[in-house]
């Protein structure tokens, strides 16, 4: 099986390019289902440990029955599936660029949460213009033990999301076990006390913000993923999930710039416009670099060839 490993924002994407099943044709939703019912040893063996390490995403190239979509793309992690992931998608660009499949412009992909576009700058820069987004629920709030009351917001930017309003610590690497600790304690709570997305999904997303000592930087954040792994880059569908708040708010303006940045200091540029309907359009830019084109090798006897969950 052959993979290309890249990594945005310091977040890595394994994209799996060959030796992947058989998942028919259809919508990527039901792909998604079919992979995660009858092959998700693909999952196992290609991202759990010891061939990789807890926050890497998986994407499997699939076919998309939009033949204008350039690709389709169903993504996963340590935990199971993700309908979107904004990261990998810039990850995915970048590696479909590499092999020669994707020449620079503007390229549909279709995933499981919907088609994005993306627009290929260079062989490193990708601007993706995500699924419609937007606010569930306002200024919801919880009593957590151990941390005491929450309040937030839950939003869709092609995941779920709850973004606290607080956050806990200073959002520092050094305090990166403690927010780690706040947010799983929040992501439980949410489910004993009953908030979910929409049609009962769960929220498996947690993001707290803060203001940068930079100057250009409008936010800083800290998001854990499922899976309890944060997120090394500033997090494509969080950052869509905030900007689709602000903009509800109108704290920001359709086409002016959102500049966020993650735990470990990269960044992605965020606006939005609206459609037709007065949806919220997010789109992102940021960068990937290729960091390996790899072989996944089975070998007979390995008793933990389909990996490990830590």
């Amino acid at each position: 099986m052959r993979a290309i490993d890249s990594h945005t924002g310091g977040q890595p994407t394994r994209v799996i390019i060959g030796g992947g099943p058989d998942l028919g044709a259809g919508l990527l939703k039901d792909q998604l289902k079919r992979l995660a019912q009858d092959h998700d040893d693909l999952r196992r063996r290609t991202i759990l440990q010891p061939k990789c390490s807890d926050e890497m995403v998986g994407a499997l190239l699939c076919q998309s029955p939009d033949p204008e979509c350039a690709a389709g793309v169903i993504f996963f992690n340590n935990a199971g599936y993700l309908g979107m992931c904004g990261h990998g998608t810039i990850g995915l660009a970048v590696t479909l660029a590499y092999l020669g499949r994707l020449p620079l412009g503007s390229h549909l992909i279709d995933t499981p949460s919907g088609i994005v576009r993306v627009e290929l700058k260079s062989i490193n820069e990708v601007s993706v213009e995500n699924v419609p987004s937007y606010r569930l629920h306002k200024d919801v709030g919880l009593w957590i033990d151990g941390v005491g009351k929450v309040r937030g917001t839950v939003a869709w930017g092609g995941n779920w999301f709850f973004l606290a309003d607080q956050c806990p610590v200073d959002l520092s690497r050094d305090n990166i076990p403690e927010l780690t600790k706040v947010a799983s304690a929040i992501k439980r709570g949410l489910v004993e006390n009953g908030i979910f997305g929409a049609n009962g999904a769960e929220i498996d997303h947690v993001e707290f913000f803060a203001s940068s000592q930079k100057a250009d930087v409008n936010s800083r954040n800290f998001v854990l993923c499922p899976g309890l792994a944060y997120d090394r880059s500033p997090c494509g569908t969080g950052t869509s999930a905030k900007i689709a708040c602000l903009a509800e708010d109108g704290k920001l303006m359709p086409g002016e710039h959102w500049v966020q940045e993650s735990i470990i200091g990269s960044r992605f540029v965020g606006s939005y416009r609206r459609d037709e309907t007065g949806q919220v359009i997010p789109s992102i830019t940021g960068s990937a670099h290729i960091v390996g084109d790899i072989e996944i090798i089975e070998q007979p006897g390995d008793p933990f060839a389909q990996g490990f969950e830590a």
